[in-house]
């Protein structure tokens, strides 16, 4: 019978290598109805199934014969991972294995003289990459196991250099969560008697440390892979926290590239890619760079566009660039026309033009000119949140245009 080698499956990368059901199959009389043994005393067996490539064989199953294989008094079912156990009498056998689709009267291998012993569990693996089992095939066929097992091999170099990413990607999203907690980090290490200058400082600290700790994995992964643009986009985050705004640029930029160039882009990576860089853009003034790349941002990744467009309003608060945050806010808004937080910023943004002037209740009195459109952000806000956490502000800031508030808000009183 032509043995059917091309069935043998190459692993994938991040993937469990395994042959197929495609292994050698030798004739046998047929099989005839299990038996179960009248003794009461029982031995165990177990052991693994390993393919000619030299890798776990899952499905199938394992059978003890006294015949054999003409009848199977035991039969046990094969895991995925290769592995089968199962109770059989006392007594020696031979072991049969089966793939799940080996026609009837074949099997694909037989191990001889199988001995159980009462009481005692018996390892007996099945290795059909041994010299006796790959000595029966034809040279063409022992020609493409090689080539099989070459393929395998480089797979599972793939998949050890991935997992290895992939438990540094986990250490860095730790690094991210530390990064983003390290006030309340600080503020819990340093006490209720730390002061706001030393507490800075200890945060200033915490995030260099974790900064640093995600650069030196990335630099890493990103020569070991650098295919992958979730990498160059942890690397750029940390190079954007330690201000090295060049070199973040320059990886997001790759990132975007990277991404943009695979067959299946993945939206959220290109997304956050390019909000990293509307980021590190906004943060060194560069207002038009910053737009086009959070436009970008929301583009691609529309599920997350809300938060993007709200990172931009806020990063250009933090700036205080009023006109680009205004701008930002608007944009925010029509996605979102519920977060009170891009109304106060809005206001926060046109409130920089507030002039004085006259009161038109009392020409005599000098009250605050809000420009348009500015009352109508702050009253929103207050709508929204009327106790939120600049609520307060807002409310001054009404009171002192002579503006009537149109929120349930009240102040506290001390």
């Amino acid at each position: 019978m032509k043995r059917n080698l091309s069935r043998w499956l190459s692993l994938p990368a991040v993937a469990v290598l395994s042959a197929a059901a495609g292994l050698l199959a030798f004739a046998i009389a047929p099989t005839f109805a299990q038996q179960t043994p009248a003794a009461a005393t029982m031995g165990k067996i177990h052991g693994q199934i390993i393919n000619p490539t030299g890798q776990p064989q899952g499905g199938g199953t394992v059978s003890l014969s006294t015949d054999e294989g003409a009848t199977s008094k035991y039969t046990f079912n094969v895991g995925s991972d290769g592995n089968f156990s199962g109770e059989a009498a006392p007594g020696t056998y031979s072991m049969i294995y089966r793939a799940a689709d080996t026609p009837k009267g074949k099997m694909v291998d037989e191990i001889r003289g199988v001995k159980i012993v009462a009481g005692q569990d018996l390892e007996q693996n099945d290795d059909m990459s041994r010299a006796e089992y790959v000595s029966k095939m034809t040279p063409e066929e022992q020609k493409q196991l090689e080539e099989l097992k070459k393929t395998n091999a480089e797979a599972l170099k793939t998949n050890a250099v991935i997992k290895h990413l992939n438990d540094d990607l986990k250490a860095v999203l730790q690094d991210q969560k530390d990064v983003d907690t390290a006030t309340q980090t600080a503020e819990q290490q340093l006490g209720a008697s730390a002061s706001k200058t030393d507490i800075a400082a200890k945060v200033e600290e915490i995030k260099t440390a974790k900064y640093n700790d995600i650069l030196s994995m990335m630099t890493k992964d990103t020569a070991a892979k650098p295919d992958e643009a979730i990498l160059w986009t942890k690397l750029a985050f940390a190079q954007a926290g330690l201000k090295q705004d060049d070199t973040a640029i320059t990886s997001y930029k790759k990132a975007v590239d990277l991404e943009s160039a695979a067959k299946k882009p993945r939206m959220d990576v290109l997304g956050q890619a390019q909000a990293g860089l509307g980021e590190v853009y906004a943060r060194t003034g560069k207002v038009p760079e910053a737009n086009t790349a959070f436009d970008a941002a929301a583009k691609d990744d529309p599920t997350r566009a809300p938060i993007y467009l709200r990172n931009q309003a806020i990063i250009f608060f933090q700036q205080g660039n009023a006109d680009a945050q205004v701008a930002a806010a608007d944009d925010a808004i029509k996605i979102d026309p519920n977060d009170p937080i891009l109304y106060y910023l809005k206001g926060n943004g046109l409130v920089q033009k507030a002039t004085m002037g006259p009161d038109p209740k009392n020409p005599k009195a000098q009250i605050v000119i809000l420009p348009a459109g500015c009352t109508e952000a702050y009253q929103k806000y207050l709508e929204l949140a009327p106790n939120g956490q600049f609520a307060a502000e807002v409310t001054s800031i009404l009171q002192s245009a002579g503006e009537k508030i149109n929120s349930s808000y009240k102040a506290s009183k001390h």
